[in-house]
């Protein structure tokens, strides 16, 4: 696999940094087009043959499907028709809302924090 120089994505920081995890946020993000394995490669920041490998997998278990051919380029895209998709796509959007909303508590209570101790020192004793 390439060098880890990207931001994680929902389900690649839950199931570790895999070829199959970076495909699926890869796919499922942009599910709207369809993809080369080349570009599904490059995008996901996988190796080719670890994407060849991929992609295999989640076309058996029907988590993203061909869609056309572009010259000698197979395409593919997330199957959004698959049940176990739609799950797996609201699972990581619900993750990543109680990511973020962990983050915002986290910094709103850093702020209420400087607050306090901004007051503390402006009170005379």
């Amino acid at each position: 696999m390439k060098q880890n120089n990207h931001d994680q994505a929902t389900l690649e920081r839950l199931f570790g940094s895999t070829a199959t995890a970076r495909i699926l946020d890869f796919m499922h993000i942009f599910r709207d087009w369809d993809y080369s394995k080349m570009d599904i490669a490059k995008n996901s920041n996988v190796s080719f043959r670890h994407t060849l490998t991929a992609i295999e997998k989640l076309e058996q278990i029907e988590l993203i499907k061909k869609t056309r051919t572009v010259g000698r380029a197979q395409m593919y895209q997330y199957n959004t028709e698959n049940k176990a998709a739609q799950l797996l796509q609201k699972f990581a959007i619900e993750l990543a809302c109680q990511e973020a909303q962990k983050i915002a508590d986290e910094e709103i209570a850093k702020e209420e924090k400087v607050k306090q101790t901004q007051r503390a020192e402006t009170i005379p004793a």
